[in-house]
């Protein structure tokens, strides 16, 4: 592998170094036996990953011992994640400047792209299905701000292990960051845009109301367990089948058509396609956000709950996925 490293990376890989020294010698004296000078040497410690606790290690334990070992994993693991903190909020902050770097109006093109695609879908849907433009305009711009965070998490998740492989190689980090460090970014648009569909709601229907606007954190928290569990699993297929690259944009074009995004959903009902709102996984992420802003309630219990088990199950499966394939999936790079 090549030794050539772009300013970014090394200056990622100093604050690496830095940190390891001051964090781990305690830990581990012995495990930084290279050169002061190499900054790029691999460090030769141990996670304590949850993907340790396998099936042989709880045989014959009680239920309550073989449940405290899973905890006491899962909770190291956390740990790891909490204690590389400053090294994957570096990498965010570095993406972000990265997409901006050499633009005129810099990060302001996340106002200026939300409310241009705002425009042009809301005159063309409201002059269709005669909506009125006050209140459809809060309707289609948090349709466009979710699919859009959906939508790079799912089309930018597939290369998240492929783009971090440097660091892979040269840094013992838990791999769940990568994942955290795509959809920490992509949250950052997302605030963006939503304080822009709260501030067109309050101008086409009124202050929604201090509760109301509260639902609105716990619907992100799912929203962001949505978005890294996509992430993770569409990293860690397109490791082992470089083709779920070009499928997902297919089938992001599809989905977009079937998702009440830019028109009513009462349209699919009444054609008979309820079938196709039910089945779509993103639909209930797309009516807690927009219940409190457009009727000014706070969404159902069942719907946090539908929400809960569709974003509960898809980070299950990606946690159990990275728990099986973590520590082999480097050689797959």
């Amino acid at each position: 592998m090549s030794n050539i490293h772009t300013p970014e990376q090394t200056k990622i890989a100093l604050l690496w170094e830095l940190f390891l020294t001051i964090g781990c010698k305690a830990r581990n004296p012995e495990a930084r036996t290279s050169q002061a000078s190499d900054h790029l040497t691999i460090i030769p410690f141990k996670l304590p990953l949850a993907a340790s606790v396998d099936s042989s290690q709880l045989a014959g334990l009680t239920f309550p011992t073989a449940l405290r070992r899973i905890w006491s994993a899962m909770t190291d693991y956390l740990n790891e994640i909490w204690r590389t903190r400053f090294f994957w909020m570096s990498l965010v902050r570095m993406d972000l400047r990265a997409k901006y770097r050499g633009s005129a109006l810099g990060m302001g093109w996340s106002l200026i792209q939300p409310i241009a695609m705002t425009t042009v879908f809301c005159g063309v849907s409201a002059t269709l299905f005669h909506q009125e433009i006050a209140s459809f305009a809060p309707y289609v711009m948090t349709g466009l701000t979710l699919w859009s965070f959906f939508s790079q998490c799912t089309s930018m998740g597939c290369y998240i292990f492929h783009q971090a492989e440097a660091y892979i190689r040269q840094h013992p980090a838990p791999m769940a960051i990568y994942p955290i460090r795509l959809m920490l970014a992509n949250t950052f648009h997302l605030l963006i845009a939503l304080s822009l569909a709260i501030a067109l709601s309050i101008w086409g229907t009124g202050f929604p109301g201090i509760l109301p606007l509260l639902s609105l954190v716990p619907s992100l928290l799912l929203i962001m367990i949505m978005g890294w569990s996509i992430s993770c699993l569409l990293g860690i297929l397109n490791v082992y089948f470089r083709d779920v690259k070009h499928i997902t944009e297919v089938a992001l074009q599809i989905l977009m058509y079937l998702t009440p995004i830019w028109y009513p959903e009462q349209l699919l009902r009444e054609k008979g396609l309820s079938w196709l709102v039910n089945a779509n996984p993103i639909v209930p992420f797309l009516t807690l956000v927009r219940t409190p802003l457009l009727t000014h309630e706070v969404p159902s219990v069942e719907m946090y709950g539908l929400a809960t088990i569709i974003a509960g199950g898809f980070f299950l499966l990606a946690a159990l996925n990275l728990r099986q394939r973590e520590s082999r999936l480097i050689f797959f790079l």
